[in-house]
């Protein structure tokens, strides 16, 4: 037992000497320093996590509740890295309602839905343990269920694995999840910039249709989650890892009753314009908008409907 109890000790140890020697050290061997010891800290909260996740999915799923395994393990992470790194995410403006549709809290009640946010670092982990609703799963490319720990967890917890290089498979899996929506009313939450986008200042990558033809299949919301921009908290370019609690603002659902796979583009274009805005809006009121200048519209423009493509009968 000797080896469990060192493994356990030897990251909070680490920590704490490098956080110690950070403190007598000039500002950048400093920020480097302290840059270390959160990053050590929040892998182990990881993975504590994780280990802890897959006994909480067993038992869940003994009891007939395995659809708020995630749920649970989230919000562990969460008070976990908050006392580990000063590390937070919050919901902002909740009061929102456009169209009869609130937005903030109200809008992570929903259920079910496709929820969808912008992709920035892995410190988005630790977003969804702050905001991640209840009866909802993840989806993650299928190599991370052979990952230990974090892969039993995410199996036993309803995650919908995406095979990215085999276009049948995932399209399977999608189909399982809108399924699983239905009967359920198990919600999904997908990152649709399908990577991390790593900027420095608010700004989305082009946005992937598979959320979108989710959403439609299952005739169900879609949820926009629009975090921030973060790189004053953590810059992995830069090296930069401070504590500090991020806004996130949630718009309202956006309806998808009644538009077929022919109104994907036009969802996708939309949402996407809608979160732009949204972002931007929100980095200025977080101090961080880096220059970028305010949208003309005052609304998210998500109370513009999409409006199904009318079918023509063929000749």
């Amino acid at each position: 037992m000797g080896w469990l109890f060192y493994s356990m000790i030897t990251p909070p140890a680490l920590t704490l000497i490098l956080h110690a020697i950070g403190a007598v050290l000039p500002h950048r061997p400093a920020q480097f320093t302290i840059f270390l010891a959160r990053l050590i800290t929040s892998w182990f909260a990881l993975l504590f996590c994780a280990s802890c996740g897959v006994f909480t999915s067993i038992f869940l799923r003994i009891v007939g509740y395995g659809g708020l395994s995630q749920w649970t393990v989230a919000r562990v992470f969460k008070w976990t890295m908050w006392w580990g790194t000063g590390v937070t995410f919050r919901v902002w403006e909740s009061g929102r309602i456009e169209g009869g549709r609130r937005g903030g809290e109200d809008a992570l009640a929903v259920r079910p839905a496709v929820f969808i946010a912008n992709h920035q670092t892995e410190l988005d982990v630790l977003m969804l343990g702050c905001v991640f609703p209840k009866y909802c799963s993840v989806t993650a490319k299928k190599s991370l269920r052979w990952v230990p720990f974090l892969g039993w967890f995410m199996a036993l917890s309803k995650t919908v694995f995406i095979d990215r290089a085999n276009r049948a498979t995932a399209r399977a899996a999608f189909d399982g999840a809108a399924e699983q929506m239905r009967s359920e009313r198990q919600s999904v939450f997908i990152f649709p910039e399908g990577t991390r986008s790593y900027a420095d200042k608010p700004d989305l990558l082009p946005f992937k249709k598979g959320a979108f033809h989710l959403a439609i299949q299952a005739q169900v919301p879609i949820v926009p989650v629009v975090v921030a921009n973060y790189s004053d908290v953590l810059n992995v370019k830069r090296r930069v890892f401070n504590g500090g609690v991020i806004d996130v603002s949630v718009l309202p659902p956006i309806p998808t009753t009644g538009l077929t796979a022919a109104d994907a583009d036009a969802l996708t274009t939309r949402t996407r314009d809608a979160m732009m805005n949204e972002l931007i809006r929100l980095s200025h009121l977080s101090s961080n908008g880096n220059g970028t200048p305010l949208p003309r519209a005052m609304t998210t423009g998500i109370d513009s409907e999409v409006r199904p493509k009318a079918r023509t009968k063929a000749q």
